[in-house]
């Protein structure tokens, strides 16, 4: 049935809350209602409370109990997506789970199953598919401008320091969170994989250069098309002094796309050999860069998230989607470990991702 008003809540209030409960404590999103937040560490949930003047909880199944809950929004370490996901599904609410859903495949499966058994949505947060710019570059893909695709490469060329990952224990670490490429780089990875199609092959180097944690703050990835087409990953956070970029290019027989910024919201180049009406004035009706690499694309997504409950449209990332691009990952880490080409699929058996 259809609601007016839907009560969300958030289990986790780190780094990433703030842009979540400005969004829906700011009722900056139509139809959305920050309704509590949770945390174990309750000064955490105690600050966002208080900011936007809801209940805060230390345990999350206390706030499912005493709060009339529509939609839950995990914002965990990456490491307890799945534990939470798999816990709170029993409540039957609809899920949003931050990036990446989980650290394996294995937990992935669990997740989706779990809210198959108890008829719960499940919403991976893939934030930048819903940039204006990458949404441009989606529309001509699917209108095929591009003709044969030749090659598609990101670049997330960021800036974290050691204070960074010193904020949190887990940080960097296998266990619950991997490095540049399941974290920071995931979005990326996601997009390229959206845009150029099934990847058949990967072959990855990685190193920690310039902080002091378990998992990568560099790496390269090459990748091969099921189309034939080439790809590239180039990704850091050891960009220094500060973020230097995000970005995106699709390279065709009849075009050539770019899209930058630090966040995936600015139109670089729009060329195509067969023009259209509207080509001239893309890139200035595309081209605003954000004042963070949050980007724009969580308010769109909220907006869309709201459609799907309300409307019962398809979701654009499911868990199985979501799962899609957790396995790329899983290649690449497995590629970087085993020092080999990796074909998808495959079974991970010396990526380190996720592993206690």
């Amino acid at each position: 049935m259809t609601k007016s008003l839907l009560n969300f809540v958030l289990v986790g209030c780190g780094r990433i809350a703030k842009r979540h409960s400005d969004l829906l404590g700011n009722h900056q999103i139509a139809g959305a209602k920050l309704l509590a937040v949770c945390d174990t560490k309750e000064e955490k949930a105690r600050e966002i409370g208080n900011k936007y003047s809801v209940p805060y909880y230390k345990n999350m199944h206390d706030m499912m109990q005493k709060e009339d809950v529509d939609v839950i929004v995990i914002l965990t370490p990456s490491g307890m997506h799945a534990t939470h996901t798999i816990e709170l599904a029993e409540y039957k609410k609809d899920i949003i789970v931050e990036k990446p859903m989980a650290l394996t495949l294995d937990d992935a499966d669990h997740m989706i199953r779990a809210c198959d058994n108890h008829s719960c949505r499940l919403f991976v947060i893939k934030q930048n598919r819903f940039n204006v710019p990458v949404v441009k570059l989606r529309e001509a893909i699917e209108a095929h401008r591009f003709g044969k695709m030749v090659m598609g490469t990101v670049r997330v060329r960021w800036c974290r320091e050691q204070a960074y990952y010193d904020q949190d224990d887990w940080r960097g670490t296998w266990a619950m969170d991997g490095g540049v490429l399941a974290n920071q780089a995931s979005h990326h990875i996601d997009m390229l994989e959206w845009m150029m199609g099934d990847v058949e092959s990967v072959f990855a180097r990685s190193t920690t250069a310039l902080v002091a944690i378990q998992a990568e703050d560099t790496a390269i990835v090459s990748l091969k098309f099921a189309n034939g087409a080439l790809g590239i990953i180039e990704a850091t956070t050891a960009t220094r002094p500060d973020n230097l970029e995000g970005s995106i290019s699709i390279l065709g027989e009849k075009g050539s796309v770019e899209i930058g910024g630090f966040a995936v919201n600015e139109m670089k180049v729009w060329r195509f050999s067969e023009a259209t009406s509207d080509d001239e004035s893309i890139l200035d009706r595309f081209s605003v860069n954000p004042p963070n690499v949050y980007g724009f694309g969580h308010q769109a997504y909220y907006d869309h998230v709201i459609d799907c409950i309300n409307n019962n449209t398809a979701m654009l990332v499911d868990g199985l989607v979501g799962r899609k691009s957790l396995e790329l990952i899983t290649a690449i880490y497995e590629s970087i470990e085993t020092r080999k080409e990796v074909f998808l699929k495959f079974k991970p058996e010396r990526c380190r991702l996720g592993i206690q």
